[in-house]
């Protein structure tokens, strides 16, 4: 079941079922569930989204899918800037990491990937845009976090996610990649539809975006650093992308 709370925060002018292509999930970064649904809803704070999730699994819907919420903010994902009027936005309570991060409740998840297989249905929405709010705001955004159960979603046909055997990869983990492989690993980054963005210092920006790709396929370890663990699952998720695995 889901319940009803209105938002005004939207644009006013209705899209097309065709414009909505990608899944933006999201953590609220506040205490209280309460709160979160407030300000969601609040005309000061010009943020909100289109279906939140309570500690409970309760899916509250806040704006109308045929209009654009405002969750994604400055945002790039492959070609396309600003997501908001192309995108889903889904927000779980969570206090975030400002607030004691922890895991998501099992509830919310369940939800969350009930709710996003009718839309995934219903929008014919790939894979590979179903993201996360750091994915494609890198510099300003940790949420849904390392916390967040990507695998598990992917599992479920809900996201992407590598074929590569753990064995594989955690020997890897400490073995430094040269400058060749590292470029090697931007290029099959921005396959996957990472941004990468020169308009900001070089070398801020690469490891931004390396925490982003870290913090959703390779969580236990959230260096920015480049190491052939990262390289190897960046080259399996460009593979399966190009081959439509």
């Amino acid at each position: 079941m889901i319940f009803e709370k209105f938002s005004i925060n939207f644009d006013k002018k209705k899209r097309s079922k065709n414009q909505i292509k990608f899944l933006i999930f999201h953590y609220t970064g506040m205490q209280s569930e309460i709160e979160s649904l407030k300000r969601l809803c609040n005309p000061k704070s010009k943020v909100s989204c289109h279906y939140f999730i309570g500690f409970s699994g309760k899916i509250t819907r806040l704006v109308p899918d045929e209009f654009s919420a405002w969750h994604a903010g400055k945002s790039n994902w492959k070609n396309i800037n600003l997501l908001n009027r192309y995108s889903i936005g889904i927000e779980l309570a969570n206090p975030g990491h400002q607030f004691g991060y922890r895991k998501f409740k099992k509830s919310q998840i369940n939800s969350l990937k009930k709710i996003s297989k009718l839309l995934i249905k219903k929008y014919k929405i790939s894979k590979t845009n179903i993201v996360g709010h750091s994915d494609v705001a890198p510099l300003r955004k940790k949420d849904p976090g390392e916390k967040f159960p990507w695998k598990s979603l992917a599992s479920s046909n809900v996201g992407l996610w590598h074929k590569l055997k753990d064995r594989e990869l955690k020997k890897r983990r400490k073995n430094k990649i040269n400058n060749r492989e590292k470029k090697f690993f931007f290029k099959y980054i921005r396959k996957i539809g990472y941004k990468i963005n020169y308009n900001v210092k070089k070398t801020v920006y690469q490891k931004r975006v390396t925490q982003a790709f870290q913090r959703r396929f390779r969580p236990e370890s959230i260096s920015g650093i480049i190491d052939q663990e990262c390289l190897l699952i960046a080259k399996n998720l460009a593979f399966l992308i190009k081959n439509k695995t």
